[in-house]
């Protein structure tokens, strides 16, 4: 096995002391010149390259933060990632991305991951909807601030967007155009998000006189386009078919809107279709896709800035007020929904 280049070796090749070679890469300032020129000769001769978890388990900081979303797959959680990790950059800090694949179990296995890593904080959007594994992450008292989740129940700090809003957004935009037989593909009902969304679209029929009847759910496993493709095959076997269908994220809206194309059915001469996020390939679509924005980029950095301020204040006598963070979604309207009726 390869011998790995450590502290040691540098300070033996360049004649000086181990300590003399922390000073070197840690406050070069404090070494003579000559002497700090020898050392880095030598780390450049012999390819050192400092343990950074070994330097920060003497801290006892870490320079990571751990992000754990649902999907990264979905676009959505990408843009959520991108501006959690441009605030972590200007803080100094990297990011670790893991994906939960919607898993509880997978989310158990990342938390203890980032336990065992030290991690300085963690951004997680749950999949456990019990709880469990958020309790069982508090032992180790490590800062953590939930995306994409209001923070009920709990103390720590959330960013999320309304996604009772957005549901009602969604829904009075179909009703408005004359739809009054609507089907929401609606994903895993255990998701806070989708129960929300379904709860916003279920108001918006009642502002208009229509009862829950209104509204047939078509749930589905996942959140991707496969899963969209399934719903939209059970939406075409519908005896009474809708005439609008509202979908709990985007990919599910492009598998039903693939899976109408592939039937022959006119989007949205013969099914309009709405869905949430907003992702890039929304607008690229075929069919232009309508959509519920929301702002993930945003989410992310605000998340991070939230994380950032709380650890800063570790160790110190001051304490960090958390927050709830909601932000507001916006319906942004394309062909996909827009035949007159």
């Amino acid at each position: 096995m390869a011998h790995s280049v450590g502290i040691k070796d540098v300070a033996r090749a360049a004649g000086v002391s181990v300590g003399t070679v922390s000073n070197v890469i840690n406050r070069p300032d404090t070494v003579a010149t000559e002497t700090r020129a020898r050392v880095l000769s030598a780390i450049e001769r012999l390819g050192y390259v400092r343990s950074e978890s070994a330097r920060q388990l003497r801290a006892g900081r870490s320079r990571i933060m751990g992000l754990l979303v649902l999907d990264m797959g979905n676009p959505f959680f990408v843009d959520l990632a991108r501006g959690a990790e441009r605030a972590a950059r200007q803080a100094g800090l990297g990011v670790m991305v893991c994906n939960s694949a919607q898993n509880p179990g997978e989310e158990a296995e990342y938390l203890s991951l980032f336990a065992e890593q030290r991690v300085r904080g963690v951004l997680l959007t749950p999949a456990d909807a019990t709880g469990r594994n958020i309790e069982g992450f508090r032992r180790h008292h490590i800062p953590f601030v939930l995306v994409d989740r209001v923070a009920e129940g709990t103390t720590e700090c959330s960013v999320s967007v309304d996604d009772v809003a957005g549901g009602a957004l969604a829904v009075r935009h179909l009703v408005d155009a004359g739809h009054r037989s609507l089907a929401y593909v609606s994903g895993p009902p255990g998701l806070n998000q989708v129960r929300d969304r379904r709860t916003g679209a279920l108001a918006a029929l009642a502002e208009a006189g229509l009862g829950p009847e209104a509204l047939r759910e078509l749930p589905t496993e996942r959140l991707d386009v496969a899963a969209g493709r399934d719903a939209g095959a059970r939406l075409l076997g519908l005896a009474d078919r809708p005439t609008a269908v509202f979908c709990a994220n985007d990919l599910l809206a492009l598998g039903v809107l693939q899976a109408m194309y592939a039937a022959g059915v006119g989007v949205p001469d013969d099914l309009a279709i709405v869905g949430y996020d907003d992702i890039e390939f929304a607008a690229a679509a075929a069919v232009p896709l309508t959509s519920v924005r929301q702002p993930a980029v945003t989410m992310g950095a605000m998340a991070a800035e939230l994380l950032l301020e709380e650890t800063e204040l570790e160790g110190t006598d001051r304490t960090h007020p958390h927050r709830r963070v909601v932000l507001q979604p916006e319906l942004v309207v394309r062909r996909s929904s827009l035949a007159a009726r």
